[in-house]
């Protein structure tokens, strides 16, 4: 091969050599235009045929890239001739066959929809938040209402493959988003504007459970559901006036209770002091009747037992007693008189003659 291109190169400087020269004209002389220089094309052995070959080669690889490198979060859909392997490819280096077979890479990081009624600025949709306008939705009665909500989710990596076969690079928007809204839809339909908002908590369980059951009931359970957050129930203006009127009304309606409480607090506490008072006079009061009775019983033990004391032999050595200090008394005051008690029984009576008014009166 390399001769056929020395024998070429050759021909086109010899070419080149008659260039400008009249037919017939001699090739010696000097007199001929200039010439190319002699190119060897053996470069200098088959060595260096073997190094561009394989320069040649490297370039090709490079250019059609026979492999892929997969990072933590994501996996790869290896697609042969446009058929999707089954299995998703995990992190990694893989190879693959250039033209024949493609990888598409899919995020299976946690992602986020927020239903809000301003949509903001955010990182767009490869910052993994993706921003959808609030869900509307009428009431029992056909009052709009506007729900917002935060839905946390990923992609079940043992099924990528299938769901994207299955669903497409926009599986999100086919599965995620209107189920959401469907199952708000049902959900809130159920309640009375108004409603609404003691009502928070429950609906926010059968919103998150509903949405729930929906995604993991489809074929090969396509995503992971993290959590479903309502976060705002937004009511039409005259909603939300008639509910401050109601609030209004409730919490005089409450004050107005309070009153009556302290108005009975304070009622019962007077009663409970009144009680009080004539409990402590009923107390006294029968403390001195009890002083009394049991003075009088005293008393009248007392006397019950002087009397069962007194014999006649006892009474008899008392008169003798007393007959003998009015004896001496005799002695002293010989004008005294005694007068003695029928009966003989003591005491007798004393009477001093020497005292005019007694000596007056005994007479």
């Amino acid at each position: 091969m390399a001769s056929d291109m020395n024998d070429y190169f050759n021909k086109k400087k010899s070419e080149n050599s008659n260039f400008g020269k009249k037919p017939g004209s001699g090739s010696g002389g000097g007199g001929g235009g200039p010439q190319l220089p002699k190119i060897d094309m053996n470069f200098g052995g088959g060595k260096a045929g073997v190094i561009y070959f394989l320069i040649a080669v490297v370039v090709m690889l490079v250019l059609a890239k026979p492999f892929t490198i997969i990072q933590e979060g994501e996996r790869g859909i290896l697609s042969t001739n446009g058929k999707y392997q089954d299995q998703a490819l995990l992190p990694g280096l893989h190879f693959i066959i250039p033209v024949i077979q493609k990888v598409y890479i899919v995020d299976t990081k946690v992602r986020i929809i927020n239903y809000a009624s301003r949509i903001e600025a955010t990182g767009g949709t490869s910052s993994g938040i993706n921003v959808k306008p609030a869900i509307t939705v009428l009431d029992k009665r056909g009052l709009p209402v506007s729900i917002e909500l935060t839905v946390q989710y990923r992609l079940n990596s043992q099924f990528a493959a299938q769901t994207i076969s299955n669903w497409g690079f926009s599986w999100e928007d086919k599965i995620i988003n209107p189920v959401v809204r469907d199952v708000v839809r049902n959900v809130v339909g159920k309640y009375d504007a108004e409603s609404l908002p003691q009502m928070r908590n429950q609906i926010a369980q059968e919103i998150d459970k509903s949405v729930r059951e929906s995604v993991t009931g489809l074929q090969n359970a396509p995503a992971d559901l993290q959590s479903v957050q309502l976060r705002e129930i937004g009511l039409p203006q005259k909603v939300k006036e008639q509910i401050e009127r109601v609030q209004v009304a409730k919490q005089e309606v409450q004050k107005a209770e309070q009153d009556v409480q302290r108005a009975k607090q304070e009622a019962l506490k007077r009663a409970a002091e009144a009680e009080g008072v004539a409990q402590k006079a009923r107390i006294e009061a029968q403390g001195l009747a009890d002083a009394v009775t049991i003075e009088a019983d005293a008393k009248a033990k007392a006397n019950y037992l002087i009397s069962k004391s007194l014999t006649p032999q006892l009474l008899q050595l008392e008169q003798l007693q007393v007959q003998g200090k009015f004896n001496d008394a005799l002695r002293d005051n010989t004008d005294a008189k005694i007068f003695l008690t029928p009966g003989g029984s003591t005491p007798n009576i004393w009477v001093d003659m020497k005292d005019a008014k007694q000596r007056t009166t005994a007479q």
